[in-house]
């Protein structure tokens, strides 16, 4: 849990779903503490990674490739 979450917009390729669901995974078990929620918070944990992936998705998008001058 001690990697920080690469960044997905200043790549040579457009970050992939499975970079996105990696960082959103990476974000939400950094913010609540757990590596693996129990099962009781299992599906608050999931909800959790699907919200900042879509959020990350909808962010990259707006924002498009980086220039020269960003």
């Amino acid at each position: 849990m001690c990697r920080s979450i690469k960044p997905l917009r200043n790549m040579d390729h457009p970050a992939t779903e499975q970079e996105i669901q990696e960082a959103a995974l990476q974000y939400v078990r950094k913010v609540s503490g757990y590596r693996k929620p129990s099962k009781a918070n299992e599906k608050a944990f999931q909800k959790a990674i699907e919200d900042v992936a879509e959020a990350t998705r909808k962010m990259l998008e707006f924002l498009g490739p980086m220039n020269s001058g960003d």
